[in-house]
């Protein structure tokens, strides 16, 4: 069995709630509702094995095809990258291979067969890392399980002791609760002196970043999407600060690259065409563990349409067999309204029974300082969206 759905949830959830609160996840519940679910998911260990070996050969694929990509505007162009980001893109070195983010995150559908399919990387600001590396590990224990997750905080350490931010910032920080608790957690397990701040509190001074009336900030991790930088009022000052090296930003401007739906498409017309780019096993990672990716709909039917830099499920449409339109995202914002769409195979998320109810599960992967680690769990509709809710992922022992 790939799944196992253990436990029943605790009557006394507010007491739950309370524990995982003072370990720093303080949206369990989110005002009224239950967004993690008291219970635990367990995987198979074969499986898993299967996974981390499928994301470290994946993890070199990609990083591989955005280090072609860098340089190619014709290719930013295809990916949708915000002209706003070029020069930055072709000026800065990028990190060297294997590290072009430092922080990132698979996410998965993983069959009841075992089968393993590649969804999307998200490579610039994931979230999901307080639920992965805190909540999930204490979730474990109490089901006497040993989580791989334990080792995230440390790999958060060895990366960002290279990086050194001093400064880390979200939009809303202090206020948007989930962004704020990840930029403290990730401070936390850095071990590092910084200082955290909101985006929308900085300033830009003929390409130099300030905060307060006129501190100076240099090096940053900012939990803020990249892709932003061609639609937000100041995006191209703060690309202009990037690109001319008053500011370093963490993950890496060249995250971008990665973090482009159109990646994936590229990547599948170079293994399509048995591009020499990609060595025989990287043909056959990305032929057994990826989908069938386009920038146009070829596809006749039973595929995903989605935007190319689309979060939260908001640009998420779902096609039959027939290629009629059979399930949407109807809640999270649509960015194809700034963005090119690609269109992938359907692969559906395995259904499993909880307490409340059946849940499609995503899993999703992290990827710290180039090492596939941490696990986590989100379950909800046919388009994993801002309703899904968290639940902890285990792996049984082998």
């Amino acid at each position: 069995m790939v799944f196992e759905v253990r436990g029943t949830p605790n009557p006394d959830r507010e007491r739950r709630v309370h524990q995982l609160s003072e370990l720093g996840f303080t949206w369990a519940n989110v005002e009224e509702e239950a967004y993690w679910i008291d219970q635990l998911v367990v995987m198979d260990h074969e499986v898993y094995q299967e996974l981390i070996h499928a994301a470290a050969g994946l993890w070199q694929v990609f990083d591989k095809a955005a280090r072609y990509v860098s340089g190619k505007r014709e290719l930013y162009a295809d990916l949708s990258i915000p002209q706003v980001l070029w020069d930055g893109l072709d000026r800065l070195e990028l990190n060297e291979e294997g590290f072009i983010s430092r922080y990132a995150r698979f996410d998965f559908t993983v069959g009841l067969d075992g089968t393993i399919k590649l969804l999307e990387l998200n490579a610039d600001t994931p979230t999901g890392y307080v639920e992965a590396a805190i909540a999930t590990p204490w979730l474990c224990e109490q089901y006497e399980l040993n989580s791989p997750n334990v080792k995230m905080k440390d790999l958060i350490q060895a990366a960002w002791a290279i990086e050194a931010p001093d400064y880390a910032a979200c939009i809303g920080y202090g206020q948007h609760v989930e962004d704020s608790g990840t930029i403290d957690a990730l401070v936390a397990h850095s071990q590092r002196e910084m200082t955290c701040v909101d985006c929308l509190d900085l300033w830009i001074d003929e390409g130099v970043v300030k905060i307060g009336a006129d501190q100076k900030i240099e090096r940053m991790f900012a939990l803020y999407p990249k892709e932003w930088m061609g639609v937000d009022d100041g995006g191209e000052a703060l690309s202009y600060a990037i690109e001319e090296q008053f500011i370093h930003l963490f993950n890496p401007l060249a995250a971008v690259i990665l973090q482009s739906k159109g990646l994936q498409a590229f990547i599948w017309d170079l293994h399509k065409n048995r591009s020499t780019l990609f060595t025989e096993e990287e043909h056959q990672w990305i032929g057994r563990y990826m989908l069938p990716t386009f920038m146009e709909p070829l596809l006749a039917g039973n595929y995903v349409s989605k935007s190319m830099f689309g979060r939260e499920g908001g640009s998420v449409e779902l096609y039959n067999e027939q290629g009629e339109l059979a399930y949407k995202d109807e809640e999270g914002f649509d960015t194809s309204v700034f963005f090119k769409r690609v269109y992938q195979q359907r692969a559906d998320l395995p259904k499993l029974s909880f307490a409340h109810g059946d849940g499609h599960l995503l899993t999703g992967l992290f990827v710290l300082n180039g090492t596939p680690c941490g696990l986590l769990g989100r379950a909800g509709g046919m388009i994993t969206g801002n309703a899904s809710q968290f639940v902890a992922i285990g792996v049984k022992a082998p």
